[in-house]
C-alpha cells in the first residue's frame, strides 16, 4: 500500500507530521504538500506559472510552490512512481464542517485524488492540540478503505473533536450542516493610507441540528460525511426540463 499525503496548511505543519507517523503502520507514505499555508485555496490549479518542487532533506517530504490540488495532480501524474493506492489529506488545523468544504484546500486535495481514480479522505482536527487523536482515526479509516473501498464518486470528509482519544465518544455518519452568511469584509489602510481588505471570519452555525457534522462534533463524536464528486442535482433534472418547456 502506497499512500499519498497532502494538506493545505503546508509541508511543515504539525498535522501532516502526525498523520504521516500514524499512516506508516498502514503502508509506505509519500508526502507532496504546499510549501506554505494555502488554506482556503479550494480546488484551484496553477496554470499560468510553472510549479517548483523542493525535497526537504530532514523529512523527505516534497514541497510544491502551488495549491493542494496542484500537489495531488503533480504527484499522481509525475512525482510518485509507482502511483499511489490512496490519497489522504490533512490533518487540517481546524474544522472543515458544513460550508467549509466549498473553500477547503484539504477537501480539494482529497477530491482531486478521487477524481484521478484513488480512494481518498480528508481529515481535520476541530482545534490545534490533539493531533494524535485525529491521526488515530485517520489510520483506522485508511485500514477500512484498504479492505472495503468506497464507490468511485465519493470521498470521506472526517472531522475529529479536539479531545484526548479516551474522551471521544465514538463515530457518527453525518450530513453537512451550514452556516449563516459570512461576516463583513474588514476594511483598513496600509501605511500609505491606501485601503486594504481582509476576508472576515465565517458566519455562525445555522443548520447544526441532529444528524449534522456540527452536532456530532459538539457532542464529542468523530463526524464522517460522505461527499460526492459528481455535483449534478439529479433530483432537479426533470423539474428543470419542465421549467424550460414553460419558457416557450
Amino acid at each position: 500500500m502506497r499512500i499519498l499525503v497532502s494538506n493545505d496548511d503546508g509541508v511543515h505543519a504539525e498535522g501532516i507530521r502526525a498523520l504521516c507517523e500514524a499512516l506508516r503502520a498502514c503502508g509506505e507514505v509519500v508526502v507532496v504538500a504546499p510549501d506554505r499555508n494555502r488554506s482556503g485555496a479550494s480546488h484551484s490549479l496553477t496554470l499560468e506559472v510553472p510549479l517548483r518542487v523542493t525535497r526537504i532533506s530532514e523529512t523527505g517530504y516534497h514541497a510544491v510552490k502551488g495549491t493542494p490540488t496542484d500537489c495531488v495532480h503533480l504527484a499522481v501524474n509525475e512525482l510518485v512512481r509507482p502511483e499511489p493506492d490512496m490519497v489522504v489529506a490533512g490533518i487540517n488545523h481546524g474544522a472543515n464542517l458544513g460550508d467549509d468544504v466549498i473553500y477547503s484546500g484539504t477537501v480539494a486535495a482529497a477530491t482531486e485524488g478521487r477524481h484521478l481514480g484513488y480512494p481518498s479522505l480528508a481529515i481535520s482536527l476541530v482545534g490545534k492540540t490533539h493531533f494524535a487523536t485525529a491521526a488515530h482515526y485517520a489510520a483506522l479509516l485508511v485500514k477500512g478503505l484498504m479492505k472495503h473501498p468506497l464507490p468511485a464518486d465519493q470521498i470521506l470528509n472526517v472531522n475529529v473533536p479536539d479531545l484526548p482519544l479516551e474522551q471521544i465518544r465514538g463515530i457518527r455518519v453525518t450530513r453537512l450542516g451550514n452556516r449563516h452568511r459570512a461576516e463583513s469584509v474588514i476594511r483598513t489602510e496600509d501605511p500609505r493610507g491606501q485601503p486594504i481588505y481582509w476576508i472576515g471570519p465565517p458566519g455562525d452555525k445555522q443548520d447544526a441540528g441532529e444528524g449534522t457534522d456540527f452536532a456530532a462534533i459538539e457532542q464529542g463524536y468523530v463526524s464522517i460525511t460522505p461527499l460526492t464528486i459528481d455535483m449534478t442535482a439529479y433530483d432537479s433534472l426533470a423539474g428543470l426540463g419542465a421549467w424550460l418547456d414553460l419558457q416557450g
